[in-house]
This record gives structure tokens, C-alpha cells and sequence, in this order.
């Protein structure tokens, strides 16, 4: 009788061990699957914003680089490509050959380091006609420089993989105020932002009946106004320069030089006029989101908090790969 008992149990543990082993093995597969397995093409009914990348231009585990996606339909646009890009659109479930066009708001390498990324993973996933990427003065220059570098490489893999060589190179254009361009059914204008060391743009876009303006640069602050009127959602950086007397007191020893120029490239969270709630207030716009985050503030309650001082419309903290529709 013992004999056979123990061969009974033997055999409900070898199944019991088989079947959480087969359990184990779908459940790692699905897993994989989600982190690099294809993504499928994403639609939108309504005119919608995705934080691809809601972090600043410092590294940020849990704020990936700048860039905002702009959808409706099957069409999406990207504002700026920031670092971790292609990462950062898996985990808003955006496939990497999906983005027909990037408009740029200027060319700090915050916004640019992701286009390399973005051309190789996306001609890799099928895309076979030139990624348009449209963007102030300058912005041939440094991408005919970006793409001479990639060119060789890309040649051998389209190549070697039977890709399309379209897919592999961009489509450059340079805008300035005034500037139009209808991306299948998204009409795009560029609102020049004057005043900073570089060249930079507000980007707005209009389907629908709705309106949203995206801006990442912290200077023409009077000149965003003027292009946000009428908008039904302003998307703007808003940094925490804490003052070296607020710092000391703590224990942190800063460099009073450096935070000042910090903030001269900044739109500050809190300050009137100047700060990110202040110009959405004078615009009139009736929701703010706030991107190129960087604690401080630690929480997105503090940060609700301390723009409502200055605006008193609807004010939006995303996460990264948070949506919003209009």
C-alpha cells in the first residue's frame, strides 16, 4: 500500500510542479512580450495629448526626457525628443514607427538627443518614408550633421535586413512665425518665442474645434501669450530654482552663479507674471499641464499648489505616459 501511495503523491507534485512550470513560462513570455515585443498602432477620437516624457533636461529615473505627443486619428506628432525616448513610447504604448513628424521648440540637446533613437528604432519597425522633423533656424544644420553620422550604419542594416532606405533619413524643415502645415487633418502652427539664446518656437495645434499650445522653452514669455489666446490647453515647463537662502538653512551648499543661470532658462513655477500659472492666466486658457518636471517639489500636490498662486484654472500633472483628451 505504501509504495503506491508514494506514487500517487510523487505523480500530484511532478503535475503540480509541471503546471506552475508552464504557469511560470506563459506568464514570463507575456512579460517579454510586453517589453519588446511589437506595439500596436494606436487611434484617437478626439484631439489628445500623451506625456510620452515629462522630465527636464537632468536625469530622472521617473521622468524620462521631454517629449509630448499630439494625436488624433491614426496621426501622431511628436513635440521634442528627449532622452529615453523610444523607452518612454512603449510605456505610453506608442510604436516607434507610428510618429509621422517631430516639431521641435529649439535646439538644446534636451530636445534632440532622442532623434537618433527614434529614426533607428522606427525604420527597424517598419517605417519606410523619411521622418519629418520640422524645426527653428538651425535645425538642418544639426540634423545633416546627426544624419551623416548614422548614414553608414543605416545603409548596412537596411541593407542587411531588407528595410526600406526611406525609413532610415529625415525630412528637414525650418519654420518660423507663421508657419502652417496640415498633418493629415492636425493643422500645426509655429509661434516664435524671441529673447533666448537660441532660436525657439511654441507649437499649436487645431482639429476639431479644439486647440492645444506646447512649449518647452523658458523664454518670450509675452510673445507665448499671445499665441496660447483661444487655446483649450497650454503644455508648459515650470522649474523650482530654490533661492540660496532657502538652501543654506538645510545643509545644501549651491552655487548662487549657476541657479541664477539655471532659472534664466527656466519659466519658474511661482512668480507672478513670469511664472508658468502667470502666463496661462494672461492668455486665459482654462487648463495647464506642466511637463520638464524636476523635484522639488517632490509631490504633484505641492506643485498644484504653489502655480494655483498665480492661475486659477485647471492644472494637470502628469506622469509619464499619462493621456489626456479634449
Amino acid at each position: 500500500m505504501f509504495p503506491v501511495r508514494a506514487l500517487a503523491l510523487a505523480v500530484i507534485f511532478v503535475v503540480l510542479v509541471g503546471g506552475w512550470g508552464a504557469a511560470f513560462v506563459m506568464w514570463r513570455a507575456a512579460e517579454v512580450g510586453e517589453l519588446v515585443g511589437p506595439v500596436e498602432p494606436r487611434a484617437f477620437e478626439t484631439l489628445t495629448v500623451v506625456n510620452v516624457g515629462t522630465g527636464g533636461r537632468y536625469e530622472n529615473i521617473e521622468r524620462l526626457g521631454p517629449s509630448t505627443a499630439i494625436g488624433l486619428g491614426s496621426e501622431i506628432v511628436l513635440v521634442d525628443a528627449g532622452r529615453g525616448l523610444t523607452p518612454a513610447l512603449r510605456r505610453a504604448r506608442v510604436p516607434v514607427d507610428q510618429p509621422d513628424a517631430v516639431v521641435l521648440t529649439n535646439l538644446l540637446p534636451d530636445n534632440l538627443i532622442g532623434l537618433g533613437d527614434l529614426l533607428y528604432t522606427g525604420a527597424l519597425r517598419g517605417r519606410d518614408a523619411p521622418l519629418v522633423v520640422v524645426g527653428p533656424v538651425g535645425t538642418r544644420a544639426a540634423l545633416e550633421g546627426l544624419q551623416r553620422s548614422l548614414q553608414p550604419g543605416m545603409d548596412a542594416i537596411s541593407s542587411a535586413l531588407g528595410l526600406a532606405p526611406a525609413g532610415g533619413v529625415f525630412e528637414i524643415l525650418e519654420a518660423g512665425e507663421g508657419f502652417e502645415r496640415n498633418q493629415n487633418g492636425v493643422l500645426m502652427r509655429a509661434g516664435a518665442l524671441p529673447g533666448g539664446p537660441t532660436p525657439a518656437l511654441a507649437w499649436r495645434f487645431e482639429a476639431e474645434g479644439r486647440a492645444v499650445v506646447v512649449s518647452g522653452t523658458g523664454w518670450g514669455g509675452d510673445a507665448l501669450v499671445e499665441f496660447a489666446r483661444g487655446a483649450d490647453l497650454l503644455v508648459h515647463e515650470g522649474t523650482y530654482i530654490p533661492p540660496t537662502e532657502d538652501l543654506e538653512p538645510a545643509g545644501v551648499v549651491a552655487d548662487a552663479d549657476r541657479l541664477e543661470r539655471e532659472a534664466a532658462l527656466s519659466t519658474p513655477l511661482t512668480g507672478g507674471a513670469g511664472s508658468v500659472g502667470g502666463l496661462a492666466s494672461r492668455a486665459g486658457v482654462p487648463r495647464l499641464m506642466l511637463i520638464r518636471l524636476q523635484p522639488p517639489p517632490f509631490f504633484a500636490l505641492q506643485v498644484r499648489s504653489i502655480v494655483a498662486e498665480d492661475y486659477a484654472g485647471e492644472i494637470i500633472v502628469p506622469e509619464d505616459g499619462d493621456e489626456y483628451g479634449l
